[in-house]
């Protein structure tokens, strides 16, 4: 019996990437063609989407407050 390889799409180049065989949803994935950094959100169709950093545990959540969006 052959074994099927799983492929993805990488979102930021489009090339076809071959995923591990124990590759599971959350898995971090290097495209190894553009080394976009990317998330396997999906085995059935495997699709990848860019990885995010996890929210900040201290509860730091006003990054925003620094960007400065008014012409003073």
């Amino acid at each position: 019996m052959a074994v099927v390889k799983a492929m993805a799409a990488c979102p930021d180049c489009g090339r076809k990437i071959e995923l591990r065989p124990q590759s599971e949803v959350g898995d971090e994935v290097i495209c190894p063609y553009c080394d976009a950094e990317l998330e396997l959100v999906s085995m059935n169709p495997p699709e990848l989407d860019w990885a995010y950093l996890e929210p900040a545990e201290d509860g730091d959540d006003d990054w925003d407050d620094d960007w400065d969006d008014e012409d003073d």
